[in-house]
């Protein structure tokens, strides 16, 4: 018996060691010549411009809309080097390019304006081969790797990388421009629903042909995520957009002129490989409003319930301006003067709310009807 069950054994190991020979082998991942946390820090840190809620810029390729945006928020081909080493410097008689990247407070969305100029645009092809402005965006700074070639977990079979990781924490957009018979971008990545309504948006405008020079305009905008899964839209997570956030942003404008390889790999950011690497980012900053949009003084607030068994609402001052004096009136004739009251109600039911305050500019009031409801 003891033979029997050693024979068994013995032929179950080689069925195993046969299967496992004749498994194809799988690719070896690309060796990251950096490590994660130790690129160098930038030498600056750039601006995104924030919108005022009533001048959201109209997605139509008219750039009037940016008009209003300061020069200093514009990254001209002076930031940018060629990683091909095909150019020392950037020529704008060949090639000139200004992005301006926007915000808007509330909505999960980075603007773009993209104005470039050349002597060649080159978009025929029906494939990769298009002038591009190729973008990289990692809405919460958490870096690491974005593509299955640099994938951490080196055995892991590369399409199983590219279905659980690849575009996940932080996404790539291969922009064709411009794009003719083809789809405007390239989500590079499992998840090509981030490029559609209400995710993206686009609209171009220029005048040229293939093989012929001229100015070309650009705008769109994208929703960063902290995740984006393969699976689809309904377990994602959008990155949240506030004032002073930190995200990591970086682009690369890739120039063809009729040559089957690139004329040039324009960088933003010091390393080639952050197309891959979200760790080797530029650091953008959410900008708060410039001050000629801002008023001198406003009330604003908002609340949380915290415990609605107690009836216990937490309110939160956000108002703009200088303040030296704050009163909330809860609607049930009681009331406080403190800038961030918690207040406990004694019976449930739908309150007006309204905050009050002062300041050098002025006086300034509001009020939220029914907002806030407790049981």
């Amino acid at each position: 018996m003891r033979s029997l069950v050693f024979l068994m054994a013995m032929v179950s190991a080689s069925a195993a060691l046969q299967a496992q020979q004749m498994r194809p082998v799988q690719p070896t991942p690309v060796l990251r010549t950096e490590r994660v946390g130790t690129a160098p820090a930038p030498a600056q840190i750039f601006k995104v411009f924030q919108f005022p809620a009533d001048k959201i810029p109209r997605i139509d390729g008219d750039d009037s809309d940016w008009a209003m945006v300061p020069e200093s928020y514009s990254i001209g081909m002076d930031q940018m080097h060629d990683d091909e080493h095909i150019y020392d410097k950037p020529d704008p008689t060949e090639l000139d390019v200004h992005v301006k990247v926007g915000w808007v407070k509330g909505l999960n969305r980075l603007y773009f304006l993209y104005e470039a100029s050349k002597n060649f645009w080159d978009f025929a092809d029906p494939g990769l081969h298009n002038d591009t402005f190729e973008i990289v965006v990692d809405g919460d700074r958490s870096g690491g790797p974005l593509i299955p070639q640099f994938r951490n977990n080196a055995d892991q079979e590369e399409w199983d990388a590219h279905f659980s990781m690849h575009g996940v924490q932080a996404q790539n957009y291969h922009i064709m421009t411009p794009y003719e018979g083809k789809d405007w971008t390239l989500a590079w990545g499992c998840q090509p629903w981030d490029k559609e309504l209400p995710w993206a948006n686009h609209a171009q405008k220029y005048s040229f042909k293939h093989g012929e020079g001229g100015k070309y305009v650009l705008e769109f905008y994208i929703t960063p995520f902290d995740y984006a899964g393969c699976e689809g839209p309904q377990r994602a997570v959008e990155s949240q957009l506030y004032e002073n956030k930190m995200i990591g942003l970086s682009w690369a404008v890739i120039d063809y002129v009729g040559k089957p390889h690139n004329n040039g790999f324009w960088n933003l950011s010091a390393e080639h490989t952050m197309y891959g690497n979200a760790t080797l980012l530029r650091e953008f900053r959410l900008m708060p409003l410039e001050p000629e949009f801002q008023k001198a003084i406003e009330a604003r607030w908002s609340f949380k319930v915290l415990d609605m068994n107690r009836r216990l609402v937490a309110f939160q001052d956000e108002s703009v301006g200088t303040v030296t004096s704050w009163r909330w009136d809860f609607g049930d004739k009681t009331s406080s003067v403190e800038q961030h009251p918690i207040h406990a109600y004694a019976k449930a039911g739908q309150f007006v709310v309204a905050l009050y305050i002062e300041g050098p500019a002025g006086k300034s009031r509001m009020s939220k009807i029914w907002d806030v409801t407790v049981r």
